[in-house]
């Protein structure tokens, strides 16, 4: 994604400095929390997204810059909670903050992001935007909620698990597309922009859903099988299901959701997964995602920030950790 970072590496470098200001708190653990985050990196795909579609769409003013760390404040919000949730050890090839500072910190850092989100965009003072990023929030809670609820269910339908990751996670690369055009207007491309975010982000999921399996960890930033051992049940999975035989479905269900989830269980399951293209299957999904989202920019005039985009979408579905 060089020309994207290369388009964008002075409002980038202006959003980390935003980050780094907003996420200054006279409670002195908060701050030590917000500079572990933001030392422990991220691609800041969401804010790229937004900072993109903003030029996109003809913006000239300054609001892009608070609102792109608005989304990734929310983005690290969720992260602080979701490691809590699944009690994950490894974050960006960290230590998990909840691993650092305990469950009890994180989830109240959290809290004050999510506040602090929101603080944030009143203060822009655009009620489209207010209304899209709530409404993206809400979304990402329902969706954690439903996979929670499905967690081990070996049923679980493929539209049912693309729903959750349209919650979970699509939701906010959405919002984030949408609010760059509403700095301009709200209008028929402020919505094919939210599409094109929906099916970018769904794709992101797909392919990190298929990394959990086979990535190396020292490269993923994340425990290998973690997905499994935590009984989320996604794409991978649900297509092997459907084409395993009594007997490997009966492998699975004895090792899923496993919190000691030994290597040799993991690897017996990846080799079913394999046989019968489980991961193959994700990938081809998540193209065919890539390919309808970059379709979406065909009505958008040719210039670098349209290549920047093309480029970006290319890369969700082209990386391996």
């Amino acid at each position: 994604m060089e020309k994207a970072l290369r388009l964008l590496r002075d409002d980038l470098t202006a959003v980390e400095e935003h980050f780094t200001k907003s996420m200054h708190s006279e409670t002195a653990l908060i701050n030590q929390v917000g500079q572990y985050l933001l030392a422990s990196g991220g691609k800041r795909v969401r804010p790229m997204l937004l900072l993109l579609c903003a030029r996109l769409s003809g913006y000239q003013g300054a609001d892009h810059i608070p609102l792109a760390s608005v989304v990734e404040f929310i983005h690290t919000a969720t992260l602080l909670h979701d490691d809590v949730v699944d009690k994950a050890t490894l974050r960006r090839g960290n230590p998990s903050a909840n691993v650092v500072w305990g469950n009890q910190a994180s989830v109240l850092a959290g809290d004050y992001l999510f506040a602090k989100s929101f603080s944030m965009i009143v203060e822009i003072g655009n009620l489209p935007i207010f209304q899209t990023l709530s409404e993206a929030a809400t979304l990402l809670a329902e969706g954690e909620m439903q996979q929670l609820v499905n967690s081990s269910d070996l049923d679980l339908k493929e539209q049912s698990y693309l729903e959750i990751i349209g919650k979970k996670t699509a939701a906010l690369f959405a919002a984030a597309c949408r609010c760059g055009a509403l700095l301009v207007e709200d209008g028929p491309r402020a919505e094919t922009l939210r599409q094109f975010g929906t099916e970018l982000g769904m794709a992101f999921q797909l392919i990190d859903d298929a990394l959990d399996y086979v990535a190396v960890e020292a490269e993923f930033g994340k425990t290998r099988g973690h997905d499994l051992a935590e009984g989320k049940v996604t794409l991978p999975l649900i297509h092997t299901l459907r084409n395993a035989t009594d007997t490997d479905r009966q492998r699975i269900i004895a090792v899923i959701g496993q919190a000691e989830l030994p290597e040799t269980d993991l690897a017996g399951v990846l080799q079913i997964i394999e046989r019968t293209g489980g991961i193959a299957y994700c990938w081809q999904q998540a193209e065919q995602l890539c390919g309808q989202a970059k379709a979406r920019l065909n009505d958008f005039a040719d210039g670098p920030e349209k290549k920047a985009l093309l480029e970006l979408a290319d890369y969700v579905v082209a990386r391996r950790h």
